[in-house]
């Protein structure tokens, strides 16, 4: 017997006894005649009364005979010597009879009720806290439902993944149409995971496989199944796909999958006992559904690699799909996509836009496209122009302009210097970057100026002469200092750190050192999220010492060729930077006419002709 049924036998139950008690309370009221106290006396002197109850206020009991058709009575008690001085006068004597019904349930029902809301509400506010969401539902499931209509996303408004969406149209053609798909003894996967960097459109991807099949979508994130309550999450899985097989077809989607699925471990102490279990309910309900039901089970992670094992193989989630950052023709995609609800002027150029936003995610375009249309706003404009993208490119990646940070003569000097050193290392070296920009307004936290350069196309690979390239071009700010002022200053400090990162990558993940061979040094890799923890180098000390002094042999050997190449463009270095100084920030356009002059160390011939 279900639990629905046993609640409805137990309502009809309750209502039978409810009308029964109604009913004989009715005819017991019928039955019964309100009198005076004088009539009562009148009534005992001639012997028509029966029975008599004396209580504290009144006094019951039955007539010997039916009195006017009534064989009960009430009356008010009355006071023995108050009723006989009154008698002597002649006075009727009338008792008012109170009706006690209701007062008397009340004063045991509000009691009750108040001690019940008051434990009610304390013990809400627990589960609010431990994020229960209350005690009738601490097991169920807090999956939100959509239906077709109110998922309002399909394909057509997910852009810059078309192979993702490829691999996903096979799951909506199946959802659509599931004898069709299974005609040649095909099934569809049971779980699809689509892992990829923050920001590049999983959530969006999973919503319009829903709206594109027009079937329920369940959607929930892998942090709402664990609570501190050991079975919870369990009971909250099981709740989940029992929902999900009443409404089949149907797609679960669980979100930030990592939350749940980190991989297991026998060193874990007994605190993670919970996340465990909830883990072990979903391998097992991956196990127990069939792939024909209807149910297609979606999530989405960017830290692969610390999901469980047991959660990734063949037969749980057959198939994981990369949803990386965009190429250059799919930001155009993206933009193209995201210019539609802002008012743009005609002569805007998507492929400038894409070109200056290398390694930008969906997520990253559209706060893009929005920045751009706030200064376009601010600056009272009717369109959002080029320029309007440009700043708002530099307002991401540099941080807001802070022209309220007043520097002294001397330090914007260093600093104009400093700049223009790496903005002239990038333009006399092969293959770096163009430089777009050269500004000493101090912006972000805790830059004083800064030099953009704009990749020109997207790359995958680098030789190990571009790699050393690229430490020049960072070394460039702390050469042009020691060149111009003969000394070094803490202003290269970020520039130092992100030369050693390459160079130790060089030598330990890219094997670009000849006296330690073709041989890798480093085992942690970087993950989604471009963070990684405490190296772990399993080597000897005599190894370690070789790699140090081969990443500090990199560095000096970058600095020097940095330095002797602005010593020779010294008269340039200079006339630039006070150029530099006078306006503060330097285009694309004036740079090139400023460094139109400028040789490179290996061939000495300018570099613009």
């Amino acid at each position: 017997m279900s639990r629905e049924t046993q609640a409805n036998l137990w309502y009809v139950v309750l209502a039978v006894l409810a009308v029964l008690f109604i009913q004989d309370a009715f005819s017991s009221a019928h039955q019964t005649a309100s009198i005076s106290y004088s009539e009562f006396e009148t009534y005992a002197q001639e012997g028509q009364i029966a029975t008599a109850i004396i209580g504290n206020q009144f006094i019951t009991g039955e007539f010997s005979g039916p009195v006017d058709g009534k064989s009960r009575y009430v009356t008010a008690l009355v006071d023995p010597a108050i009723a006989e001085r009154l008698e002597e006068t002649g006075v009727e004597i009338v008792g008012r009879i109170e009706n006690t019904f209701l007062r008397d349930i009340l004063s045991w029902v509000i009691p009750i009720f108040i001690f019940f809301a008051i434990w009610m509400l304390l013990f809400r506010r627990f589960a609010e806290k431990q994020g229960m969401g209350g005690f009738m539902s601490i097991g169920k499931s807090r999956a939100k439902i959509y239906v077709e209509e109110e998922t309002g996303v399909r394909f057509k408004d997910v852009a810059g993944v078309d192979e993702a969406k490829t691999e996903l149209e096979e799951i909506v053609a199946y959802l659509r149409n599931p004898d069709a798909y299974g005609r040649l003894g095909a099934r569809p996967p049971k779980g699809v995971l689509l892992v990829g960097p923050p920001g590049t459109g999983k959530t969006l991807l999973a919503r319009a496989v829903a709206g594109e099949a027009g079937v329920s979508f369940f959607s929930i994130s892998g942090s709402e199944f664990v609570e501190m309550f050991v079975g919870v999450g369990a009971a909250r899985v099981r709740d989940l796909f029992d929902q999900a097989r009443r409404s089949s077809p149907a797609i679960i989607f669980i979100d930030e999958l990592d939350a749940l699925g980190r991989a297991r471990s026998a060193a874990q102490i007994a605190g993670h006992d919970e996340r465990e279990q909830t883990l072990n309910q979903l391998l097992t309900e991956l196990d127990g559904f069939d792939s024909k039901s209807g149910i297609v089970l979606l999530a989405a992670t960017n830290r692969p690699e610390v999901l469980d094992p047991a959660l990734l193989r063949a037969g749980r989630f057959d198939r994981q799909v990369l949803v990386d950052r965009p190429d250059k023709i799919g930001r155009i995609q993206i933009l193209r996509v995201h210019l539609e609800k802002i008012t743009v002027a005609e002569d805007v150029d998507l492929e400038k836009i894409a070109a200056m936003t290398t390694g930008f995610s969906g997520a990253d375009l559209a706060n893009l496209v929005n920045e751009a249309a706030l200064l376009a706003t601010r600056r009272g404009g009717e369109r959002v122009t080029l320029d309007d993208f440009s700043n708002a490119v530099e307002r991401i990646v540099a941080g807001l302009e802070k022209r309220n940070r007043v520097l002294n003569q001397k330090e914007r000097e260093i600093v104009a210097h400093h700049e223009i050193g790496h903005a002239l290392t990038a333009l006399a070296l092969p293959g770096s970057d163009p430089v777009h920009k050269v500004s000493i307004i101090p912006r972000g936290v805790g830059a004083l100026g800064y030099t953009i350069q704009r990749p020109t196309e997207d790359r995958f690979l680098m030789t190990k002469e571009e790699l050393e390239n690229k430490i020049c071009v960072l070394l460039g700010g702390r050469a042009a200092e020691k060149l111009v002022f003969s000394h070094l200053s803490t202003g290269a400090s970020d520039d130092l750190v992100k030369a050693t990162d390459i160079a130790r990558s060089m030598v330990e993940r890219y094997a670009m050192d000849d006296e330690l061979g073709h041989v890798t040094y480093e085992t942690d890799r970087p993950n989604f999220l471009g963070q990684q923890g405490p190296r772990h180098r399993e080597v000897s000390e005599a190894t370690a010492q070789k790699i140090d002094a081969a990443v500090a042999a990199i560095i000096s050997r970058a600095f020097d060729r940095t330095y002797s190449l602005l010593e020779q463009n010294e008269s340039i270095l200079r006339k630039t930077a006070a150029n530099l100084l006078e306006k503060e920030t330097l285009t694309e356009e004036q740079l090139r006419e400023l460094t139109k002059d400028l040789k490179c160390v290996s061939t000495g011939t300018p570099v613009a002709a």
